[in-house]
């Protein structure tokens, strides 16, 4: 079977994925397949797999995707995906165009908007098809065993703010399903061990067991024979399929006068590699042969804890008083020199793990701070990110060398690989392993300094490879040595997403992972991307509108007091007060003020916003003292219920302002009815005054309903203040014009005072 290609767009790239990746979009799945192998295989079994829908999101940040786990069983053969979306009913569900991403081992790195990486950043491009109807399916034959990620959305959100439950929108399930057929016959391949088979209809799952320090395995038939005469044709693939990228190598056999055989350099360590062997002779015709397998083994020289480093390169051949490797003229006789004779492969650092917080580790290696590097063997540290919840952060990976160790003509080349180390720096600088592409690096006298950042790492055992190269020289590299300090670690978000940007935990069931979500028009994965960031003036600018607009409620306060409405006075003081902090609490970067709690102070602001509206209409119907009092009380206790069950609904707010604008009507119908004249009967009062508040409250809630977006949030909501209270004074009712509001009516020889108020018709005593 052929190696298989990344998937870098859609479909018609999928298709074009040959061997072990077949892809068939289809207008239903076909869910019979796996069951016509089991049945013409009885060594496969079917199993499956599900999880519960999921509603996805149009994509602005990477919380927008909606993310499955799941675990694929060993000896696994086939697996196949069953994609079904369904959607509402509604006028505003329409086709959209969903993307669905696959990946082995970690959450997949996606980048729907096109913005940049930080520095360093070593990313792949991710594996991924497009929906278009309804159900589809993707089939990858010999997938690897362990965490598959699923990670699915909608097209990109536009820029409009809409509020939630006033504009009619349409939920896109998602669920995926898995379905593997799954080997119950394999053959256990044991080293330097002849393992005969023989190949008719159906191939031969084979698999042999890879220890630690394997340095190469060798793969190879013999004595192959198709019905008693010569020939091998048989195609052997050996490893297992990986998304985004496959290094699964296929051995084709086929002319008897060659010897067979596969040599695969740094396997990986301490893992079963599957082995499938599929006779090409056609139909009926038996092919026999002996799978040999052998492994050659890697002498590490360990460095244990009592070990401390010597800061003299030069070492002496007394290995068992040495720290280090003894060089290449010396004979090796320390621990790892009695397990057999030959050179080292590799100097192995013992590392230490420290578990920080949920997805942040550190690494340093154990009694030391630098690592020396020779020529002689690589320097080999381990991480250990093989938990199964190391892989949502992000690995990050700092060296500097010594200022004054490396010489001109010297290099230390580096590389980062999961699964096995990479050791052949002699005869190549790639990085490249049986079945993983490492990530090269390289300290030179020109650049002592070298970063690497991994975003969602596998999960898997990683490690860290340097050793001393010289290019136009390699004698001068036998007794030089370099020192290279070494900064390791794991975290959530690089730089804690820099000071645009949050770093949120999110959470797929027990799988935890993070994502950056940017403010002021940063974008990227770490928040770095400012190509359409707003500058330090601009952020200003921004809080001197949404903080100074809240002033424009001095009007309605001052009216309120002049009238002697003093509980309508206070809720715009509450209100113009929590909206001003809030707004300067809301903003990212260098302008911004917090003097409670975000949540608090976005809560209060929203709780002030309907309450002033609730008053304001309540006023205008003019109830009696009592009456007024009563409503104002309920209806602010039914705004603070309403916000803490969902504080962005429209319909939490709007639903007690209908309610208090029915109850204005009503009040102003009866008074039409009972004085047999319009109400209120001033000319003046609707032209004045009523109609201007009335159509600021209007405009008001056109742009806070259908105009805000994210480019114009700082104009509009600052209007939306600014009409908002400008509506609030021009609305509140005016002051009895006959009566003032307290008159004494009868003036007592002891000084007391008989004070009538015409308005409550309550008498009280100064």
């Amino acid at each position: 079977m052929g190696r298989a290609g990344t998937g870098t767009g859609g479909a018609a790239v999928a298709v074009a994925v040959a061997g072990p990746l077949l892809l068939m979009l289809l207008a239903r799945p076909p869910l019979a397949a796996a069951g016509d192998i089991r049945k013409s295989d009885v060594r496969l079994v079917s199993e499956h797999f599900s999880q519960s829908p999921q509603k996805l999101s149009f994509y602005s940040w990477y919380g927008s995707a909606t993310l499955f786990h799941f675990r694929v069983p060993p000896d696994t053969v086939l697996l196949r995906w069953l994609l079904q979306v369904s959607r509402g009913s509604g006028p505003a569900c329409t086709n959209v165009e969903i993307t669905v991403y696959f990946r082995y081992g970690a959450p997949p790195v996606i980048n729907p908007l096109g913005t940049s990486f930080p520095a360093n950043t070593s990313v792949q491009s991710p594996f991924f098809i497009k929906m278009l109807q309804s159900n589809a399916s993707l089939n990858i034959s010999h997938p690897a065993p362990g965490d598959w990620f699923v990670a699915a959305h909608l097209p990109p959100s536009s820029q409009k703010i809409e509020v939630k439950g006033f504009v009619p929108t349409c939920a896109y399930v998602f669920q995926p399903d898995m379905l593997v057929v799954r080997a119950v016959e394999v053959f256990i391949l044991e080293p330097d061990v002849p393992l005969p088979q023989t190949l008719l209809d159906h191939p031969s799952y084979l698999k042999i067991f890879i220890p630690e320090y394997t340095q190469e395995l060798r793969l190879e038939l013999q004595g192959c024979a198709t019905n008693g005469s010569l020939g091998c044709p048989v195609r052997l693939t050996v490893g297992s399929a990986t998304l985004p990228r496959n290094f699964q190598k296929v051995l084709t056999c086929i002319s008897p006068t060659w010897a067979c055989r596969l040599l695969l350099p740094s396997p990986p360590w301490d893992r079963w590699l599957q082995v499938t062997a599929k006779s090409l002779a056609g139909p009926h015709v038996s092919v026999a042969f002996r799978a040999v397998a052998g492994l050659t083994a890697c002498r590490p020289w360990s460095l244990g804890f009592p070990h401390r480093p010597q800061s003299s390169p030069n070492q002496s051949c007394n290995a068992s008083a040495s720290p280090l490797p003894p060089s290449p003229g010396c004979h090796g006789l320390g621990r790892s020199g009695r397990a057999g004779g030959g050179p080292f492969c590799l100097t192995s650092y013992p590392v230490i793990r420290e578990d920080v917080d949920v997805v942040s580790v550190r690494f340093w290696p154990a009694d030391r701070v630098s690592v020396l590097v020779r020529s002689a063997t690589p320097s080999v540290m381990w991480l250990y990110l093989n938990t199964g919840m190391d892989s949502g952060g992000s690995l990050t990976v700092s060296l500097q060398a010594n200022k004054t160790a490396v010489a001109n003509s010297t290099l230390v080349a580096v590389c980062v690989n999961a699964a096995s180390p990479f050791l052949s720096f002699n005869t190549s600088l790639n990085c490249t392993t049986a079945f993983f592409q490492g990530y090269p690096l390289s300290l030179s006298a020109a650049a002592r300094k070298a970063d690497l950042i991994i975003p969602y790492p596998e999960t898997d055992n990683w490690y860290l490879s340097l050793q001393l190269v010289c290019p136009e020289g390699p004698e001068e590299c036998e007794q030089a040595s370099v020192l290279v300090e070494t900064t390791l670690s794991l975290v959530p978000c690089l730089n804690d997403c820099g000071p645009y940007g949050q770093c949120l935990l999110l959470r797929r069931h027990s799988y935890l992972y993070a994502g950056c979500s940017c403010k002021a028009g940063w974008r990227g994965w770490s928040c770095t991307d400012n190509s359409t960031a707003q500058t330090v003036a601009q952020q200003r600018v921004a809080t001197v509108l949404l903080t100074l607009s809240n002033l424009m409620f001095l009007a309605p306060i001052a009216i309120s007091v002049h009238r002697l409405l003093l509980v309508e006075a206070s809720v715009y003081a509450y209100t113009m007060f929590f909206s001003t902090f809030y707004h300067a609490c809301d903003q990212p970067g260098e302008a911004v003020l917090c003097i409670l709690g975000y949540d608090t102070l976005q809560y209060c602001d929203f709780l002030g916003s309907g309450v002033s509206i609730w008053v304001t209409i309540l006023c205008m119907a003019r109830l009696k003292a009592a009456q007024k009092h009563v409503l104002f009380l309920l209806g602010t206790l039914i705004f603070a219920m309403s916000l803490q069950l969902d504080r962005r609904g429209a319909w939490n707010m709007m639903g007690p302002c209908l309610f208090a604008f029915v109850v204005m009507v009503t009040m102003w119908v009866y008074r039409c009815g009972h004085r047999r004249h319009c109400y209120p009967t001033s000319w003046q009062r609707w032209v004045f005054y009523l109609l201007p508040g009335i159509s600021m409250a209007a405009v008001a809630i056109a742009i806070y309903t259908s105009m805000m977006t994210s480019d114009n949030y700082y104009y509009t909501h600052s209007i939306w203040h600014m009409l908002l209270a400008g509506s609030a004074a021009f609305l509140l009712p005016p002051r009895d014009e006959h009566t003032k509001p307290w008159a004494c009516s009868q003036k007592l020889t002891c000084h007391y005072q008989i004070c009538k108020n015409h308005r409550e018709d309550l008498y009280t005593v100064t």
